[in-house]
């Protein structure tokens, strides 16, 4: 059973800054990509930002410059550096990987609140 664990989320004034984690069961190389997705009521659900299994990685434009995904093999864990964050960065948090087998996995959820 592939379990993903977020955290790291919190209320944050704008311009703050939070580190998201995402802890895996298992080997985070066992996946094609890890992501960070977001989700705000009435809104659809946004790719922030991908690291493929060599590394490479990739942001959606409205973050670009503030945010950094990064990972530690070792601990089986990525994390997402946010930086500046703005009002507009409010949402729920998701961890995704795709082990790029027709299936993916998701974690729970870690609320990220900026505040004005």
């Amino acid at each position: 059973q592939v379990q993903l664990v977020e955290s790291g989320g919190g209320l944050v004034q704008a311009g703050g800054s939070l580190r998201l984690s995402c802890a895996a069961s298992g080997s985070i190389l066992r996946y094609n990509t890890m992501d960070w997705y977001r989700h705000t009521p009435g809104k659809q659900r946004e790719l922030v930002a991908g690291i493929t299994r060599s590394g490479s990685t990739n942001y959606a434009d409205s973050v670009k410059g503030r945010f950094t995904i990064s990972r530690d093999v070792p601990k089986n864990t990525v994390y997402l550096q946010m930086n500046s964050l703005k009002p507009e960065d409010t949402a729920v948090y998701y961890c995704h990987a795709d082990p790029g087998l027709g299936f993916d996995f998701w974690g729970q959820g870690t609320q990220v609140t900026v505040s004005s």
